[in-house]
């Protein structure tokens, strides 16, 4: 009978000090591989989202709670920004690029965002089916939201108000999939992109009927996410009343946007008249319309050109504007800071079960020895070295915080795979199934700590004495 045959009937004969060793280290492994995995992935998506934006400039409120908002899409928004004052960030020379958000709704969880072209640019994404939008109520979905959902080209889907799941749907405004994006390994890919005006129309006031050959036209406001977007009464213009459609989506638009004239365009191709144009955001606008339109978005995403912009840039916006900047880098290293204190702990937790089974091998092994002193006694006297002795009882130890560890490993998967079932879609970024090589380092801490638990009991069946063990029988 050779050695693991040997160990597996020793084991099988006392399963209930056994039993216990195998899941206490169990838990301890579980721990340890819940605690790795995810705090390795939130580090990636982490730096996934954000190596490609330098600021975030939004409303003012808890700069943590934007970048959160703004860049991983799992917070709700500090408020909303003037359009008008954010667009002049791009004229400053030590700015690259400057992309504009807006937020308000979702699809069964994934957020849809609000942008132009650039924001493809900014996180270099590339269309793995279909094109980029057009127009309005066209969306672009990200690799996960598509496989999720099953959706594919050409089929429509209807937003949710705000960023609950089950909140009021927009029936009356169903965007059109014309676009899949590639897998980016980022946020980008649990969310759906369309134009700035597709989501200040869902908000807002459909114009059917307004006029295009008027001078100057009255327009409602939108609220969208539970921020009102407020225009002032400009002095020197001429306001034209306009019949509006009223459009409730449980929360009001009570406010007006006045606007200097524009031209005519096809009544399909335009929201309001004094909107920007589809996948611009700037450039292509006429500076008269956007300072006088009161039009508003979430954040805007900057990206800077020179090094010297981080210590001018964000000073300048903070105390000269009514808007904040916050940026990825500090508020991440923030972030971290707090869960540190929590992740530590557990990890501490997690070595101590797994020392606790520790001593529950070492303890179950050497009460084992009074009960199988004959056995050992026996097998001395049929020709088994001590050697062979010492090792029966190191590699016992071994199996039993082998077979723990092994367990942990599965059941630590299995519930990180639980929890990414239960959380919002757009903050799935945990990959349960996913083998990562620190856990092989886990299953060896766990095997070292049933060879050392065993070490003092193996000390004493090696140095069993045949004549005595029997003598005393």
């Amino acid at each position: 009978m050779n050695i693991l045959q040997l160990v597996w009937k020793n084991i099988s004969q006392q399963w209930g000090s056994t039993l216990l060793s195998i899941i206490l280290t169990a838990f301890g492994v579980a721990i340890l591989c819940s605690i790795y995995i995810t705090s390795d992935t939130f580090e990636k998506q982490l730096d996934n989202n954000s190596k490609q934006v330098d600021l975030v400039v939004g409303a003012k409120g808890s700069p943590l709670q934007l970048i959160l908002s703004a860049l991983y899409h799992i917070d709700n928004p500090t408020g909303n920004i003037l359009l008008s004052e954010a667009e002049k960030l791009k004229d400053n020379p030590m700015i690259d690029m400057a992309v504009p958000i807006s937020l308000g709704d979702n699809f069964k969880g994934h957020r849809i965002v609000g942008t132009d072209t650039s924001f493809i640019t900014m996180y270099e994404l590339s269309i793995a089916e279909g094109k980029i939008w057009s127009k309005s109520y066209e969306v672009v979905i990200g690799s996960e939201t598509a496989r999720k959902n099953k959706l594919k080209i050409g089929d429509k889907i209807h937003g949710a108000h705000g960023l609950a799941e089950n909140a009021h749907i927009h029936d009356e405004h169903p965007f059109t999939i014309v676009g899949i994006l590639k897998p980016s390994g980022s946020i980008v890919d649990n969310l759906l992109l369309s134009n700035l005006e597709s989501v200040w129309d869902v908000h807002g006031i459909k114009h059917d009927d307004h006029d295009h050959d008027h001078e100057h036209h009255d327009h409602e406001g939108h609220d969208h996410e539970g921020h009102n977007h407020d225009a002032d009464n400009h002095e020197g213009h001429n306001h034209a009343e306009h019949d509006h459609a009223d459009h409730d989506h449980d929360h009001d638009h009570d406010h007006d946007h006045a606007s200097e004239p524009t031209q005519s365009a096809p009544a399909e191709d335009s929201i309001v008249s004094e909107r920007p144009r589809p996948n611009v955001f700037v450039k292509s606008i006429a500076d008269d319309v956007v300072k006088d339109s009161g039009l508003e978005i979430t954040a805007l995403l900057v990206k800077y050109r020179t090094p010297a912009a981080i210590g001018v840039i964000p000073k300048m916006i903070n105390q000269s504007t009514s808007m904040q900047a916050a940026s990825p880098a500090l508020e991440t290293a923030r972030l971290f800071s707090l869960l540190g204190v929590g992740i530590d702990s557990l990890e501490i937790l997690a070595y101590v079960i797994m020392i606790i089974a520790g001593l529950s091998v070492f303890i179950s092994l050497y009460n084992a020895l009074k009960d199988r002193k004959y056995d050992l006694a026996i097998m001395r006297a049929m020709g088994a070295s001590k050697i062979k002795l010492f090792t029966l009882l190191i590699v016992e130890g071994l199996v039993i915080t082998a077979i723990g560890g092994i367990l942990g490993l599965i059941l630590g998967h299995l519930g990180l795979y639980f929890i990414s079932t239960q959380t919002s879609q757009s903050a799935d970024f945990i990959q349960a199934f996913q083998i990562y090589s620190k856990e092989w380092l886990i299953l060896l801490t766990a095997c070292l700590i049933g060879v050392v638990a065993s070490i003092i009991p193996a000390i004493k069946a090696y140095g069993t004495t045949i004549s005595s063990i029997l003598g005393s029988k």
